[in-house]
């Protein structure tokens, strides 16, 4: 059962981050938090972008917990985490650097 949580952890972490990012991003064209500004830029694109980098750095933890040796139960496990760490790299960068909200 430990086998395919650790199969299944990148996969679904990226699920997470995509359903919280475009949450996000719902949520902020309708409450106006484009017109925030906070920083450098405004509260809408900071609470996605804390959201994906926080995502970002959980992939980097189930990269670095990746269990040693061979075979090929590690090679699947290996697969899942880093198909998980790409996945949330390519599907929510687009977002994250081209959202508007109309």
């Amino acid at each position: 059962m430990i086998w395919m949580a650790r199969v299944l952890a990148g996969p679904v972490l990226w699920a997470v981050l995509f359903s919280a990012v475009y949450a996000l991003h719902g949520a902020g064209c309708h409450l106006g938090w484009t017109d925030r500004a906070v920083g450098f830029t405004d509260l809408h694109h900071l609470a996605m972008w804390g959201v994906w980098i926080a995502g970002l750095a959980l992939h980097a933890v189930l990269i670095a917990t990746m269990p040693t040796g061979g075979g090929r139960a590690r090679w699947i496990i290996v697969a899942g985490t880093w198909i998980g760490l790409v996945s949330s790299l390519f599907t929510l960068a687009p977002v994250l650097v081209l959202s508007t909200c109309f």
